[in-house]
């Protein structure tokens, strides 16, 4: 099988524009391709993962990833998928977020001799003449097909921004200098990003002859893979000081029935035969089947060290035991109110649910325990004493846990 077909059988691959050769160009090793990140944050999360494993796995099998960091395109911001215009950050926001995710990423992919490159578009968009642009770019753009764009559709009653509208001409004059500087054959992105992707294929063909070589594809579940990175606590990082190994280990461990065997073939490295073998497992192997994906995940991104550590942790945890790993929550002495805090206040500041009356629900549905047994009453208190030392553990629901002490 080569590796075309592993990431159709991985269930990677939604739409191509030339199957045939981009299908020989990847299995031969001969693609130079790029999939972009905006820095929005200064840590990549789990909605990055699937592109980045994609990455990785293409590397492996011979040829170059390009990693498009979007200094340039994070200026304007990215309607796709948006309800709303995203916030405008700083020049040095967004070069502090470019340094964190070059670390990050180096973790998944080789930079070394020339095997990838990072990139960051800021190189050639900052320093653009707009009337210039436009004269070179504009012309090649239908502002009607743009409309008929899905990323711009769901935005029209909204309202969408001009800065934002510019969003598409960006991105594809992204995929053309990178054809013009590093060779760059071939793009991949989400099923959102079609449009945009397009739109960078077709200004190449404009610009340099119908001879000229640009493909683009799509990852299926890319949209999906976003809402991946959010919880009802927050976002889930691949920065260890914003998610912690054990509570990265977490995230994968409780991922539905229904979705364990889709992550396992599209996330990690295991062999798709042994992965097909789990296709009739149920019951209590369906939780070894999780427990295999949260520790191959937690190992790629943060060590076979961690992941053991990990995995220890939850064992002991779901056994009664201590888990030395388990992520623990700090209060002040502004928490509490004559050196007490009640329940609700601690359920929500330990991250365990977003609101108080999240955590009110949580504990009258008898969801919330302390030290193992339940709490249904949401005017128990807990002193500073209480706290002090190794604190408490307060459990909502089956497998979310947070250790809570007073500082």
């Amino acid at each position: 099988m080569g590796v075309y077909e592993e990431l159709q059988a991985r269930g990677l691959i939604a739409q191509v524009t030339n199957e045939e050769e981009i299908k020989k160009m990847v299995n031969e090793g001969k693609a130079v391709f790029y999939i972009g990140f905006d820095p929005t944050a200064d840590s990549l999360h789990v909605g990055h993962f699937m592109a980045l494993c994609l990455m990785k796995r293409l590397q492996m099998a011979g040829n170059k990833p390009i990693a498009l960091i979007g200094g340039g395109t994070g200026m304007v911001g990215d309607p796709s998928g948006r309800s709303d215009m995203r916030q405008m950050m700083t020049v040095e926001t967004i070069q502090h977020n470019c340094d964190c995710f070059k670390e990050q990423m180096s973790r998944f992919i080789d930079f070394s001799d020339g095997k990838a490159l990072m990139v960051n578009n800021a190189e050639w968009l900052l320093d653009l003449n707009y009337v210039e642009f436009l004269r070179e770019v504009g012309p090649h753009f239908s502002v009607n097909n743009m409309l008929r764009a899905e990323c711009y559709k769901q935005r029209m009653e909204k309202g969408l921004s001009f800065l934002e509208f510019n969003y598409m001409l960006m991105q594809s004059y992204d995929f053309y200098e990178l054809f013009q500087r590093y060779g760059c054959n071939m793009q991949f992105g989400g099923d959102d990003q079609w449009s945009n992707m397009l739109g960078g294929t077709e200004l190449i063909r404009r610009k340099l002859g119908k001879d000229a070589h640009a493909m683009t594809i799509t990852l299926l579940l890319n949209s999906e893979g976003k809402k991946m990175g959010k919880t009802q606590s927050g976002a889930v990082w691949l920065d260890p000081k914003k998610t912690s190994p054990f509570e990265f280990y977490q995230y994968w461990r409780n991922v539905g029935d229904a979705d364990v065997l889709k992550c396992l073939r599209m996330l990690t490295f295991l062999p798709l035969e042994k992965i097909d073998e789990m296709d009739h497992w149920e019951g209590s192997q369906l939780n070894q089947a999780k427990e295999i994906l949260a520790y191959e995940l937690t190992s790629l991104v943060h060590g076979e060290e961690e992941a053991k550590k990990a995995q220890e942790s939850a064992r002991a945890l779901f056994a009664g035991g201590n888990a030395a790993e388990m992520p623990t929550a700090e209060l002040t002495d502004d928490d509490f109110t004559d050196g007490a805090i009640d329940i609700l206040s601690i359920v929500q500041k330990s991250g365990l649910c977003a609101s108080r009356s999240e955590a009110r629900r949580n504990v009258e549905q008898g969801g919330v325990s302390v030290d193992g047994e339940a709490v249904k009453d949401i005017k128990t208190t807990y002193t500073k004493e209480q706290l002090s030392g190794e604190g408490i553990v307060v459990k909502r629901g089956k497998k979310n846990f947070r250790r809570v002490i007073a500082k």
